[in-house]
């Protein structure tokens, strides 16, 4: 009986309450408050009734929808300094009971957030409008990345139902301060926000190395959703957006994994867009991330060829010793690397300081003779001589030609991998459609330059063994092959340069002109050993250490930039840019020289053609104006794209470095 009693009295007590509550709405909904009379403290007096609800239906017995807003959580919230109509904005008076209201467009407002700047009595004032908050251009920045995310997109099966609202990850009137342990939007607090919609990703992140961290916060750090996936530019998971936003804040806390990431030829084509390419996730757990000595993990040593050939499918035991983040700094962990990178470092070095001075003294001097009255053969009048000096056959030209187009078109493709992050590779890349498709145009440039490479020798031995009317001295003016002379002709053209002798007397080959000729040979060497073995990595792969793929990319990248630097910057310059070449010289074009040129040029090979009464042999007739006009038109137009190749390599170069 006594039971009975209190149960009674208990529900009496309920009874009570809400017939209390009931009065008090009641009473606030006699009086009809007009809109502009509307205070915050008006709405409180329903909204800020505990437990204050409507019903969803059409009668009382029906699910609520809670309407409560806690007084001290708004005046706490970073909304505080507003009234609820500049939120509310459809609200014409109280009570509004029977108005169907429209969900309040956080976006509209945030997005017209403007910084204004007053002066009062010398001082600044910052005014933000709309919305009265310390950090109002941050916040206008936030919304425009939502705006743009994969959040802001309506769902398929709901098309009125954006994927998440503003108020599912930072709450409706208890907005506080992201700093605040209490908010929503606090950055411990993103696991369990995230996890509402995300709950198989929460489940992965919760027994994660990440998620272990976070219970134990003694221990350091974390990562938690937002900083892997960023707070507002979230985009599709498996989109190019998402994986350079994720990539980049992994390096957030593995720094020096990132920029060994990006500096191996999966991160290069990752960047830019390669979909058959080892993503940061494929190699390592998304959400269930592990440490790499787990037994569990991906890459631990029990299943690491496992997880290679995900990828590459003839993968065996001694490929997976290649260092996916290998790096030339470390020489404890990678010694082979760093000793390819420092050699090859300094051999860059050397070339570049050795001919970089010599262009620079040999322009000096020329314009010193320029100033001193010296008049070059191509400031004289036009020649009147009918007569043109054969220097190349068709066969050098066509060479020269496909030389010339698959090298400019390797570094055009091979450049935007190497510095893959640089501001324009992402343009060139659209240019060609995909990496992909770059990569296919890279290789079969890369043919073409074989072709050339292996196509000039097959024909020099042809006509060194076929060709025995003829004989052929190796170390002859004809030859290529380095001689003495050539190393007297450099000390005496640098005596020149410094006003200490006259300029020395050239044969058929100049010694700047055999060290581009052999130049050619050892990047082919380099370049093209280094592109084979990268290209058939399952095939080399299978007798060759996977480190070996490791040195690969080292020397192939280094070796192209020491390409560029000197094709595009000596090469132009010993050819077209000097004095009395300024601006282009057609003879790889026309084949010819004209007499007064060549006898400037290469006297000594003049005036050996003349004594052996073998010159007439040589004699052409000048090129057409018509070959002129499109010799013209072809130079400029690949030294122009030379030029622009060499801008975007120092572009990549300032913003990255060489290794």
């Amino acid at each position: 009986m006594m039971k009975i009693s209190i149960k009674i009295l208990l529900l009496y007590l309920i009874i009570s309450v809400f017939s209390i509550q009931a009065e008090e709405v009641s009473s606030n909904l006699d009086k009809i408050i007009p809109r502009h009379e509307i205070t915050n403290q008006d709405c409180m007096e329903c909204h800020g009734v505990e437990g204050f609800a409507v019903p969803i239906g059409e009668h009382g017995e029906t699910l609520k929808q809670k309407l409560y807003v806690n007084p001290d959580d708004f005046d706490d919230s970073v909304h505080a300094q507003i009234t609820c109509l500049e939120c509310h904005q459809d609200i014409k008076q109280l009570p509004h009971s029977k108005e169907k209201l429209k969900t309040v467009d956080c976006i509209t407002c945030h997005q017209n957030l403007v910084r204004k700047e007053t002066t009062f009595q010398g001082k600044k004032i910052v005014n933000i409008t709309v919305l009265a908050t310390p950090n109002a251009v941050q916040a206008k920045e936030f919304t425009i990345d939502y705006t743009n995310s994969i959040h802001a997109q309506t769902q398929k099966n709901k098309p009125n139902q954006y994927n998440a609202e503003c108020k599912d990850c930072h709450g409706t009137h208890n907005i506080f301060p992201s700093t605040q342990s209490r908010s929503l939007a606090h950055r411990l607090a993103s696991p369990e926000v995230c996890g509402s919609c995300h709950e198989k990703a929460l489940n992965e992140y919760t027994n994660s190395v990440h998620g272990a961290t976070l219970k134990t916060p003694w221990k350091g750090d974390s990562a938690v959703c937002s900083d892997c996936h960023s707070a507002h530019k979230i985009s599709k998971a498996e989109g190019l957006v998402a994986h350079r936003i994720i990539t980049e804040n992994c390096g957030n806390c593995h720094q020096e994994a990132l920029n060994s990431y990006m500096n191996s030829y999966h991160g290069q084509l990752a960047w830019l867009g390669g979909e058959k390419v080892a993503k940061c996730s494929d190699c390592h757990y998304s959400h269930n991330t592990r440490k790499v000595d787990d037994p569990n993990d991906k890459v631990h040593k029990n299943h690491l060829l496992t997880t290679c050939r995900e990828c590459h499918k003839e993968a065996t035991a001694s490929f997976v010793q290649f260092h996916p983040h290998g790096n030339t700094h470390d020489y404890e962990k990678y010694p082979e690397l760093w000793w390819v990178a420092k050699i090859m470092v300094g051999m860059v070095i050397v070339v570049l300081i050795f001919f970089y001075i010599h262009s620079m003294l040999w322009f000096y001097r020329s314009w010193r003779e320029r100033q001193q009255g010296y008049i070059h053969h191509s400031e004289h009048p036009k020649p009147t001589s009918t007569k043109h000096y054969r220097r190349f056959s068709w066969g050098w030209r066509l060479n020269h030609w496909l030389l010339v187009i698959s090298v400019m078109t390797l570094v055009f493709t091979g450049m935007t991998a190497m510095y893959a992050d640089s501001v324009w590779a992402g343009y060139i890349v659209q240019l060609f459609g995909s990496p992909e498709q770059s990569a296919i145009v890279h290789r079969f440039a890369a043919i073409g330059f074989i072709i050339a490479v292996v196509g000039h020798v097959i024909a020099l031995f042809y006509k060194l063994i076929f060709n025995r009317n003829q004989k052929f001295a190796w170390f002859g003016p004809d030859s290529l092959l380095p001689r003495w002379k050539d190393a007297s002709d450099m000390v005496a053209q640098f005596r020149w340069f410094f006003g200490k002798g006259t300029k020395p007397r050239f044969d058929r080959w100049t010694y700047w002109e055999k060290f581009d000729y052999w130049a050619v040979y050892w990047g082919a060497l380099v370049i093209g050993l280094s592109g084979l073995i990268l290209w058939f990595s399952e095939f080399f792969g299978q007798f060759l250490p996977g480190w070996v793929f490791n040195i690969a990319t080292v020397a192939h990248g280094i070796e192209a930039f020491l390409a560029v630097a000197t094709l595009f910057v000596v090469h132009f310059f010993n050819n077209h840019f000097r004095p009395g070449k300024f601006p282009l010289d057609t003879v790889m074009f026309t084949g010819s020289w004209s007499l007064e040129e060549f006898k400037e040029e290469r006297p000594e090979e003049y005036e050996r053609l003349v004594k052996t009464n073998t010159l007439s042999q040589y004699l052409v007739k000048p090129p057409s104006k018509m070959v002129n006009i499109i010799s013209y038109i072809l130079g400029f137009s690949f030294i122009s794209f030379g030029l622009f190749l060499l801008v975007l390599v120092v572009i990549g170069f300032f913003q990255k470095g060489l290794i």
